[in-house]
């Protein structure tokens, strides 16, 4: 690996974390619709951030131990394994929650439903409960502000192929599962193979009976940084990728 110039290796398309702007990553999630004014899903973007530059450098180190021994680094890559995986899990929680909470407050919103909830969570239960007090005050700003739910169906449609793929790598690592598919076997769970460019460890993408790709963590990371500069995808699009995930039909 070269260590004179700034650039990643036969031209990838990954930045070494040295240009990469501590808090970039937490700035990302934290301009998703009903992610940003929440302080404990802010904080959790913090951690995530912090972490995340923790382990990109642990990459490259790992990339470098491995080309200059040309072997696998057995007790390195464990470690960046392990690291790697945990990272995940918490970047799909995140995620996986923000979601619920949009779909919730769409549907409230849909539905009439909003004052009631409003309700519900500010009801006088004898003690301070900010949680409650901040989820009601999101849906008070919604019902100030109705444009809230159309950027929170613009944010969803942004975040759904990662969080597809993110959701399809954890069912194999955490559970060793399909997604979607109950009692499944996957193919090769929480094993992955360095990436040439950055270190980050390969894992498999699978349908049951089909490679789909690969994913790593630093895939997941700059996606999530890429979010503020990305255009709102077309449903056509998303369908068609949804169709992709789930591999030919059977003959």
């Amino acid at each position: 690996m070269k260590e004179d110039d700034g650039d990643t290796p036969d031209d990838s398309d990954y930045r070494p974390p040295e240009p990469i702007e501590p808090g970039a990553l937490r700035s990302a999630l934290c301009s998703l619709t009903f992610l940003g004014n929440d302080p404990f899903l802010s904080m959790q973007a913090f951690n995530l951030d912090a972490v995340d530059q923790f382990i990109m450098v642990l990459e490259y180190d790992v990339l470098k131990e491995l080309i200059d021994s040309e072997r696998t680094p057995i007790a390195s890559a464990s470690f960046l394994n392990a690291q790697s995986q945990m990272w995940l899990f918490m970047a799909y929680e995140i995620l996986r929650t923000w979601r619920q909470r949009c779909r919730d407050i769409i549907k409230w919103s849909n539905s009439g439903g909003l004052r009631a909830k409003i309700e519900a969570l500010t009801r006088d239960e004898g003690h301070l409960h900010l949680a409650k007090q901040m989820r009601a005050k999101q849906l008070e700003e919604v019902i100030k502000d109705a444009n809230l739910i159309e950027h929170a169906e613009a944010d969803l449609m942004r975040i759904h192929i990662l969080f597809a793929q993110l959701e399809h790598l954890r069912m194999a690592l955490a559970k060793h599962e399909v997604r979607r598919q109950s009692g499944s076997v996957a193919l090769r769970p929480g094993y992955g193979r360095i990436n040439y460019f950055c270190g980050s460890l390969d894992y498999e993408l699978e349908n049951g009976r089909y490679s789909i790709g690969t994913l790593n963590r630093r895939n997941v990371a700059d996606s999530i940084r890429a979010l503020p500069n990305m255009a709102t995808p077309l449903q056509h699009d998303l369908s068609a990728f949804d169709e992709f995930m789930r591999g030919p039909k059977d003959e």
